[in-house]
């Protein structure tokens, strides 16, 4: 299994059109004179995970974080995007409004919201870990995120229903152990309570339907389960709660894997 702390949001056969898409898109809008092939998977990135500080759009684009700085400033040159410094550490980038019809996400153009800053960062950096590893680009993987799950649900989940951070798809022809799968995940930076984390669990690992469908089909016995594993990504301070939660689930335990946040998780040293 792919690590997380030790070792594209399209499946494998789509990566190649989606940028065409998103060019396609930008040539309409009039924003496309400084939307490279190289730009648009940055994009796309920045949309789906509500915004990226300066370091992780570096790592996407794969380029020295100056030369992410001026790819950021051409973007707001061209209206695609917005940047501030938000909270602690290096400026954050989002998207503006022409960005994100340019990418077809529709989503709200906003900063990310200061009291998310921190889990939107550490999602980012699991994601980005995630896609690094040799496994997952074998495997042809891709990610759905909260944003995305959220904008599928459309107002039709319970109020209490809880989203994952993320889903990772596995194509059904991977040449993985676990292909056909989809896992949920969740990025973990303070401990929540034993029996609140318990009830996540049980809820992420007992839903059968995907986020958007009809409130009969979201959890159907007999049938198989949406997710076939949920990863837990800790911070030292919540591993221990997480640890005796998924303990206390008995044989659906052997469904949950709890690895350390990366490194580059933080918005200031753990």
């Amino acid at each position: 299994m792919p690590g997380v702390a030790g070792d594209g949001a399209q499946p494998a056969a789509r990566r190649g059109a989606a940028p065409r898409r998103v060019q396609q898109r930008a040539a309409a809008a009039g924003t496309a004179a400084d939307v490279s092939g190289r730009d648009v998977a940055a994009l796309l990135f920045a949309g789906e995970m509500y915004g990226l500080q300066l370091d992780h759009l570096a790592a996407v684009l794969a380029v020295p974080q100056p030369r992410a700085r001026a790819i950021a400033a051409r973007w707001r040159s061209r209206r695609l995007a917005e940047s501030a410094r938000l909270g602690p550490g290096l400026p954050w980038v989002w998207l503006a409004r022409p960005g994100l019809a340019s990418c077809g996400l529709r989503y709200s153009a906003a900063a990310p919201a200061l009291g998310r800053l921190a889990h939107i960062r550490a999602v980012s950096a699991v994601r980005l870990a995630l896609e690094r590893t040799s496994g997952y680009r074998a495997g042809g993987a891709y990610w759905r995120g909260e944003r995305r799950l959220r904008a599928l649900a459309g107002g039709r989940v319970g109020l209490r229903d809880h989203f994952p951070d993320g889903e990772v798809h596995w194509p059904d022809a991977a040449d993985v152990p676990w292909a056909g799968e989809c896992w949920a995940l969740e990025a973990e930076l303070t401990a929540k309570t034993v029996g609140r984390t318990v009830t996540i669990m049980r809820e992420l690992l007992s839903r059968t339907g995907d986020y958007g469908c009809a409130a009969a089909h979201a959890r159907v016995p007999g049938e198989p389960p949406r997710h076939a594993r949920l990863l837990y990504v800790c911070s030292p301070a919540a591993a221990r709660t997480v640890t005796r939660a998924r303990d206390a689930l008995g044989a659906d335990a052997a469904r949950i894997e709890i690895r350390s946040l990366p490194p580059d998780a933080y918005l200031a040293p753990p």
